[in-house]
Order: structure tokens, then C-alpha cells, then sequence
């Protein structure tokens, strides 16, 4: 067996995974079904169902009539539009990522977080005060140290892994850096699950580690609304001896590590319940008849004879497979994961709709379909692609409470797409879902940045004027398609001015808005020459005026146009028209005379054409 890889535990990351999030979502809204048997419905099915109906038989992905005879009692909701669930993770994102120093928070699909506090517990390490352990304060404000909370940091918060009764230790006096900082992260996750579940109405399971990896499983030990921290030592002591990193992973189920799905897994299955320890690369990728019932764990693949990068390399490697999957998925069966926590983009790279059918064959059938997935897809673009944006005409005297809360979009899609998959027979007993799908492009309609217009109206407009003439490209039959999927997205996002890190530029409108305020400290007010003051103030005039007339982002101006778009040429040309023909300092008759036909200002090596264009008949 090979040597485990170099371990680094710099790191303290916490993982929130919210309990039924699904479910929470409706309990939140309505409190009483907390203490009720709930389930949610997509399709014919339970999406999924909290603790309480779990209690009393219901299962995940169970059928809804199946559910109603094992809990007569159940409530059922319907959950196929995932709107409010996108809508609650988003806040809840916020909320933690406003919470923790250096915005290392990442979501991971609706439910779970990872956040990397490894700032926040350094910077309290070095404020704890080891002669009143009993009495330490966790500070959360660096700048306000009132702000924060009290806890006892002579002991763990929650339960840990392997279970510890004592909380710091001393050996030759001096506390164990790792252990400190572990016990400083539990408090910080049990203060941010309380503030979760009394500000949001949210409880979450959660894991304190130092990577990805280990926090994600740790928080899986005590479920739900509770923590698990995984206690050091990270390291064994010598060859014999185990740490607990390793005594963590070995019992679980090799398909149970994060990194390693369900094909990976089943090649792994089946090296080790086979023992073909000379199996290669083809012959790994050959189809297995393992079942899920055969349980291979993380010990039985990393104690396997001569197990190590190279040998899971031969397993898991071959045409298709990640680059260097073998030393990939050694270090994570030995519980080592250096990927980072990153921040993630406030803008999508992609809106994607779509819903799976029995069967679509009639051209009304696919025809309504659409218009749906279109509606749903204006009502997410509305939702992640825009803001309110507040602008205070505090210069022209009104108070700060008249302030004008207007909508406008922080990125403007450039590509719309529409996929489609044919229902495809039975063969061999598996359908292959994923690959059979067919997909046509087109640059977004204009018209769908139009704020003040219906969304059902524009979702008609849509498919009328584009997306029918995408099928009818993908389809060209007149029915009997067979279809069992429809996908509309768009994609391509082009962010729009303004202050966010990926933003294009920055927002001119808003920049003179703020050029009064900007300028105040080198405005000369001397009463003996006014004349400073007066150019300031001019400016500050004309820049608010070309605000509203010429950089006004309404329903029809948009960025978000293909590249050598005649109309994005045209707006420019004659919004700057005035403005580049003028010098500010009146030296534009240097350079251009009055035309002696029609008396308009020609630059000199225009007047020639000009003349002619004079003289040539009608």
C-alpha cells in the first residue's frame, strides 16, 4: 500500500446542510406544518418529506399514492416550481455569507454551504485569554469589539467525533493549535445555527473540519439541527497507529465520498470484490454486474494489496477520464481535499428551464409546453439578472426619503437555447437519458429585457417569434416526435456597468450622479471668484441631464446586443453626435467652417464631400 498524501490543515471550513429544505421552505411560510406529516410533490412522487413523516414511514422518492396508504394523515404540497426554494437558499446564502469575514462562502446546489473561517479563528485565537477560559468572548466584528458572543472555551460545542468529554488539554503546557481552532469553529457554528433557525426560521446539520471533504461528512454523524466536530489528531502517530481521520472514513461506503460517484464506484467494486488486481483500463470501463447491495467501504480499497495512485489509476483511468484520477481519488479516500472554498459569482453563467413529459406529439402539446417554460424562464431572469436601484436626487433639493427605487438588470444574456429529447426505446434494459439530446441557438430577442411588460405576454412573444422557429429546425416533421424533455436557457451573460468585481465597466449614470458630492473638497468657494464654483455646478447640471437623456437603461437599451450589431452603432453614434462635433473650449472653429449652402459646421476634410453633396441633382 502506498503512503497517504501530505495532509494540510491550515484551513477551518464549516458546512451547512438545511434540514428538509424542501419541506422547510413551506414551514417557514406556515409554521403549524412543523408538528404535521409533510411531504412534497413533483411529478407522482415525494420529492421529499420532514423528520415528522419520516417518523411515521414516509420515504423519499416514494410514490405520492404509496404514501397516502402508509400515513393517511400526511400533508401534501405541491413543489414543481422550484422558485420559492431558489428564492430561500439565496437568502439564506446572504445571510451567512454576511456573517463571516472574506466572503469564502459556496453554495452547493439549493441546500448546502461550506464557509471557510479560517480568518475569523485566527484573529480570536490570538484574543483568547488562557488564564479565563470560562469566560471568553468570540468577537465577530473587528472593528467593534462589543460585537460578538460569550462561550465557554474550555469545552467543545456539540458533539465531535470520536466523542470527547474534556474540551482543551495541555501537554507541557501548550494547547494544541489544531484542537483550539476546532474548538473556537464549533462555538462559531453553534452561535450561526441559532441565528439560522431564530432570525430565518431554519435548523441545518453541520460539520466543522479542515476541508471540503471532511466537513461535508462530519455534519452527516448527528442529524438533524445538530454539529459534529472531527476532533484531531488528523496525523497517526506512527504506522501502527490510526488517526482519526482514518478511523472517520474507513467504515464508510466508498460510493459515499464526495468526488467519487456512482461509476467510479462501481469500477472500484468491482477490482475489489473480484480481486483482478491486473484489470486495465479497458476492461475497467466494461459494464459490471455489482449490485448496490454488494458494500465495498473506504478501508477495503485503501488496505487492497498494492492499493495507491497508480493502481487506482489503471482502475479508474482511460479515454474520458479527469486527468491524474487516480492520485485524485487516492487522496480523497485518505481524507485529503485541498479544493478551496470559492465565493461564488452574484451573476449565473446560465438560466435553464426545463420539465420532462410522458409524451409530447401534437404541435399544441409542445406548443403550450413552451409558452410555460418560457413564462418560467422570464420570472427567473427577473429574479437573479436584476435590482432595485435607488437614485437620490439629493441636488436638485429633495429629501433623502423621495429617493426613486427603479429596477435595472445587472447582466443581459446574449444566447437563447432550446434542447429537446426524443424518448428512445428500451434497449438492454437502460436508456440513455443524457446524451441523446439536441439543442439549437439563437441571440436573445430585445424585447425580453422589457421590464414594464407582462411576463405572460413576453412569454408568448418568445416562442412565437423565436423558439418555435428553433424547434421547427431541431423537428422539421409536423408530429409523432415522441418528445420526453424540453429545455429552454439562456446564456452567455454580459454583466452590466457597475461596482461588482465581474462587472463591465463601471456606471457612468452613477458616476455623475456622484460627481457634486465627489468634487465638494476642491470646490473653491471664495467670494472674490465665483467662477470655479459655477463650472462645478454646470457640470454637475449637464452630467445629471445626460443621465436621464442619454444613459437612461430603460426597457429598449441594452448592452446585451451581438457584436457588430448595427442598431448598438447607430444608438451611440447619435447620442454622441452633439457632444463630438463641439469643443468645450470653443476651438471648434480652428478645425470646421459653416457649410455656404446650409450653413452647418463641416470639419475641413469633410467640406470637400460635403459641397458635392450640395451639388450632385436630385
Amino acid at each position: 500500500m502506498a503512503a497517504p498524501p501530505r495532509r494540510d490543515d491550515s484551513r477551518i471550513i464549516i458546512h451547512f446542510d438545511y434540514d428538509c429544505f424542501y419541506a422547510s421552505v413551506f414551514e417557514a411560510e406556515n409554521p403549524v406544518l412543523k408538528s404535521l406529516p409533510l411531504a412534497v410533490q413533483q411529478k407522482q412522487i415525494i420529492a421529499t418529506c420532514n423528520y415528522e413523516a419520516r417518523r411515521r414511514g414516509l420515504k423519499k422518492l416514494q410514490l405520492v399514492r404509496e404514501a397516502k396508504k402508509t400515513c393517511p394523515d400526511v400533508v401534501i404540497v405541491l413543489g414543481e416550481d422550484l422558485a420559492p426554494f431558489r428564492d430561500a437558499s439565496k437568502q439564506l446564502h446572504a445571510f451567512l455569507r454576511a456573517s463571516i469575514w472574506g466572503d469564502r462562502v459556496e453554495k452547493l446546489g439549493f441546500d448546502e454551504v461550506f464557509l471557510d473561517v479560517t480568518e475569523m479563528i485566527e484573529y480570536n485565537v490570538e484574543l483568547l485569554n488562557a488564564h479565563d477560559l470560562l469566560h471568553s468572548f468570540f468577537h465577530l466584528d473587528k472593528l467593534d469589539p462589543t460585537v460578538g458572543f460569550a462561550f465557554d472555551a474550555t469545552k467543545f460545542s456539540g458533539p465531535t467525533f470520536p466523542a470527547s468529554t474534556t474540551g482543551l488539554y495541555f501537554p507541557n503546557g501548550s494547547e494544541d493549535p489544531l484542537r483550539l481552532r476546532l474548538l473556537l469553529a464549533s462555538h462559531l457554528a453553534r452561535y450561526l445555527r441559532d441565528q439560522l433557525e431564530h432570525q430565518k426560521g431554519y435548523t441545518a446539520s453541520v460539520g466543522v473540519s479542515t476541508s471540503k471533504l471532511l466537513a461535508k461528512l462530519a455534519g452527516n454523524v448527528h442529524k438533524p439541527s445538530n454539529q459534529t466536530t472531527l476532533l484531531p489528531p488528523y496525523v497517526g502517530a506512527g504506522a501502527e497507529e490510526e488517526s482519526n481521520v482514518t478511523r472517520f472514513l474507513d467504515p464508510h461506503e466508498i460510493g459515499k465520498i464526495p468526488g467519487i460517484g456512482y461509476k467510479l464506484a462501481n469500477r472500484l467494486k468491482a477490482h475489489i470484490l473480484c480481486h483482478d488486481s491486473d484489470v486495465g483500463p479497458h476492461e475497467a470501463q466494461r459494464p459490471t454486474s455489482i449490485s448496490d447491495n454488494n458494500k465495498v467501504t473506504v478501508r477495503d480499497v485503501r488496505c487492497f494489496p498494492n492499493m495507491g495512485p497508480r493502481l487506482l489509476e489503471k482502475i479508474l483511468g482511460g479515454p474520458g477520464s479527469p486527468r491524474d484520477i487516480g492520485t485524485k481519488v487516492w487522496g480523497l479516500i485518505n481524507g485529503v481535499d485541498i479544493s478551496e472554498v470559492r465565493a461564488a459569482r452574484e451573476i449565473p453563467t446560465q438560466i435553464s428551464i426545463e420539465d420532462s413529459y410522458g409524451t409530447l406529439d401534437t404541435f399544441d402539446a409542445v406548443r403550450k409546453a413552451l409558452v410555460s417554460l418560457a413564462a418560467s424562464l422570464v420570472r427567473r431572469m427577473r429574479a437573479d439578472l436584476t435590482e432595485g436601484d435607488t437614485d437620490d436626487d439629493e441636488q436638485a433639493g429633495e429629501n433623502k426619503s423621495s429617493s426613486i427605487k427603479r429596477t435595472r438588470w445587472l447582466a443581459h444574456p446574449r444566447t437563447l437555447r432550446l434542447s429537446t429529447r426524443i424518448r428512445s426505446p428500451e434497449l438492454s434494459g437502460t436508456r440513455n437519458y443524457i446524451y441523446n439530446r439536441v439543442s439549437r441557438s439563437a441571440p436573445v430577442p430585445q424585447f425580453l429585457f422589457n421590464l414594464d411588460e407582462n411576463i405572460d405576454a413576453l412569454a408568448e412573444r418568445l416562442v412565437h417569434e423565436s423558439i418555435l422557429s428553433m424547434f421547427r429546425k431541431l423537428h422539421p416533421e409536423r408530429a409523432g416526435w415522441h418528445l420526453s424533455l424540453l429545455n429552454v436557457a439562456v446564456t452567455n451573460m454580459v454583466e452590466a456597468a457597475g461596482e461588482r468585481k465581474y462587472s463591465s465597466g463601471r456606471d457612468i449614470g452613477k458616476m455623475f450622479q456622484q460627481q457634486e458630492t465627489s468634487l465638494q473638497p476642491w470646490k473653491v468657494t471664495d467670494g472674490d471668484d465665483h467662477s470655479t464654483e459655477r463650472d462645478f455646478q454646470g457640470a454637475a447640471t449637464v452630467g445629471s441631464e445626460w443621465d436621464e437623456s442619454k444613459l437612461h437603461t430603460g426597457p429598449q437599451s441594452t448592452p446585451a446586443r451581438s457584436p457588430g450589431d448595427s442598431s448598438t452603432d447607430d444608438v451611440f453614434a447619435g447620442g454622441m453626435a452633439d457632444a463630438a462635433w463641439v469643443d468645450s473650449d470653443g476651438e471648434d472653429s480652428t478645425w470646421s467652417d459653416p457649410c455656404r449652402f446650409c450653413g452647418t459646421l463641416v470639419p475641413h476634410f469633410a467640406s470637400a464631400a460635403h459641397e458635392l453633396y450640395h451639388t450632385v441633382p436630385e
